[in-house]
């Protein structure tokens, strides 16, 4: 069973220019922010990421691709042609992608014409890494303090979250536990109400 998850949000992926001539262009973006919350995921429950979770993941194998394809590579840190780093938003990540026409054409001008403009980042979460709690109006909340692996940082067309697979039966299983044990709190909570009510105290 697969128990890597995607996520992706709206923010600035740009494509900054070179410096000088004869130099390449860099794909610069974030692929998570820090305490901020998602929107619903599977319509089920918000996620948020802690600061401080990406701190055993920052020397991964990680590589850079678009849209999570693993055919269109266009970096990786071992080869010191992509730079992740966490600074006061989040997730911080530097591509030098290979100068092709190919991502000229199908990444860098997209990226310029503001087109592409979501970020996402394949991930595994620590074991008891993170949170799940219902909040008062119902909603679920699952607060990611830890990841055990970061695979890949993303550019995206379509900032998308999980939907079919077996992360995504995973998560809906916890949401569903979670959602129990309000309720079975709800039901002790009233059938201690009523027992009080019944003995008058």
């Amino acid at each position: 069973m697969s128990d890597i998850e995607k996520r992706a949000i709206a923010c600035e992926v740009r494509a900054e220019e070179p410096a000088e001539e004869g130099q390449a262009a860099r794909i610069i973006g974030h692929g998570a922010v820090f305490n901020s919350r998602s929107e619903m995921i599977m319509g089920m429950f918000k996620e948020e990421i802690a600061p401080g979770a990406f701190d055993n993941v920052l020397n991964d194998d990680v590589r850079a691709l678009f849209n999570h394809d693993r055919n269109f590579v266009l970096g990786r840190t071992i080869s010191d042609t992509l730079t992740i780093s966490v600074d006061g938003e989040g997730l911080r990540y530097e591509i030098m992608p290979p100068d092709t026409q190919t991502v000229r054409d199908l990444v860098l001008a997209p990226l310029r014409r503001g087109d592409i403009t979501g970020s996402s980042f394949a991930f595994r979460v620590a074991p008891d890494g993170d949170e799940w709690r219902e909040e008062e109006d119902g909603l679920i909340v699952r607060t990611i303090r830890s990841f055990s692996r970061l695979l890949d940082v993303s550019p995206v067309t379509y900032p998308a979250y999980p939907d079919a697979g077996a992360s995504a039966r995973s998560l809906e299983a916890r949401c569903a536990e979670i959602k129990d044990l309000g309720k079975r709190a709800i039901n002790q909570r009233r059938a201690r109400e009523r027992f009080l009510e019944i003995i008058g105290a």
